[in-house]
């Protein structure tokens, strides 16, 4: 008899692990889902976006910090197309420079060698700065905690 409940607990253990792998697989990371679930019902993309880019430069900045290899999961270049807030802040020459330094520096991370990530994790925290001092200043008490 004893037997027979091992068999059994053991097997509601298996499908429990089971069930909760394949759960996982379907669940979105962190940071996708941030990028589909409005913190504000007014979010625009292109806030949602930049919410997802400073969640991800947040693991970027303990991968640098550890030596570890740096992952980007977020499609950065959106930041060119996503919908704004203020669309004509985003249509401007000026955000399209910025955004471009951006995507410029997020590409030079991806391609860096282990030696070169602390110059370039900055460079790419200070290309926030620099956007955000000029056109959108609101998130750079948060920004500031990147670096």
């Amino acid at each position: 008899m004893q037997h027979i409940h091992k068999i059994i607990a053991f097997s509601l253990l298996l499908l429990a692990l089971i069930s909760s792998c394949s759960e996982e697989d379907k669940a979105p990371s962190s940071i996708e889902a941030k990028i589909e679930q409005p913190t504000n019902p007014n979010d625009s993309e292109l806030a949602l976006l930049m919410r997802a880019m400073f969640d991800e430069a947040q693991q970027i900045k303990h991968q640098v910090a550890n030596e570890r290899p740096v992952k980007f999961h977020v499609n950065h270049s959106n930041i060119l197309t996503a919908s704004a807030t203020e669309p004509e802040k985003a249509a401007s020459d000026e955000f399209k420079a910025f955004a471009n330094g951006y995507l410029e520096s997020v590409k030079n991370m991806q391609s860096a060698s282990p030696t070169q990530m602390v110059s370039l994790y900055d460079n790419m925290v200070e290309n926030c700065m620099s956007c955000h001092r000029a056109i959108c200043p609101g998130p750079l008490t948060r920004i500031k905690k990147l670096q």
